[in-house]
C-alpha cells in the first residue's frame, strides 16, 4: 500500500469507530431519550444528529466539485428538532454517514493532492478529512456523555468501560497490563 491508501484506510476506520460508538449509544436508549436535554440552553441526541447529518450532507455531497458548505443548508434549522421519534433520528445519522463513507471511496491518488474548498477557504483533501474527523469525534462524545447521564446505572460502556481497562488489556494481550513487561 502507499501513504495515501493508509491514511484513508486509517481515517476510513476511526470514522467508523465514532460511528460505532453512536451505534451503541442509540441501541441503549428509548424514543424518548433521543430527545432529553439537560437543559433548555443544551442539545438533544436527535439536534446533535440533525446538525451531523446537516453537516455531512453538505461537506461530502459533490466535495471535490463544490464548496463544502452548501448554499441549501441551513445550519440555524439543524439546532431546532423537527424528529419525532428514535427511527427518524437514526434515519438521519445514517444517511450523513452514508454520505460521508460513499465521498471518501471517490479518493484516490489521482485527486487526493486537490484542493477544495470549505466555507470558501482552500483545503487540502487532508486537512478536510482531518478537519470533520475532530468534528464528528466530538459530538459523538456529546451523544455518548448524555446517553451515560439517561441510562445511570443501567449504562453499558461501548469502549472500555471503567474498572475494565485489566479484562481488556488480558484479552488483548494474554495479561493485565499491571503484569507486562515494558
Amino acid at each position: 500500500m502507499n501513504n495515501i491508501e493508509d491514511y484513508l484506510k486509517s481515517v476510513i476506520f476511526e470514522f467508523n469507530r465514532y460511528k460505532t460508538l453512536g451505534d451503541k449509544t442509540f441501541e441503549q436508549l428509548d424514543s424518548k431519550d433521543f430527545f432529553w436535554q439537560y437543559h433548555h440552553t443544551t442539545n438533544s441526541i436527535a439536534i446533535i444528529v440533525k446538525h451531523l447529518n446537516g453537516n455531512m450532507l453538505s461537506r461530502w455531497t459533490n466535495f471535490l466539485l463544490e464548496d463544502g458548505e452548501k448554499k441549501w443548508r441551513n445550519r440555524e434549522q439543524e439546532f431546532q428538532n423537527n424528529y419525532f421519534n428514535k427511527e427518524e433520528v437514526i434515519s438521519a445519522w445514517e444517511e450523513g454517514w452514508h454520505c460521508l463513507f460513499t465521498a471518501l471511496k471517490t479518493i484516490n491518488s489521482s485527486n487526493f493532492n486537490s484542493i477544495i474548498k470549505i466555507r470558501n477557504e482552500d483545503h487540502t483533501i487532508c486537512a478536510a478529512i482531518n478537519r470533520q474527523l475532530a468534528h464528528y469525534a466530538n459530538h459523538v462524545g456529546q451523544i455518548v456523555f448524555i446517553g451515560t447521564m439517561i441510562k445511570g446505572s443501567k449504562w453499558v460502556s461501548p469502549s472500555i468501560a471503567k474498572g475494565k481497562s485489566a479484562e481488556f488489556n488480558n484479552e488483548k494481550f494474554g495479561k493485565s497490563s499491571d503484569s507486562r513487561e515494558n
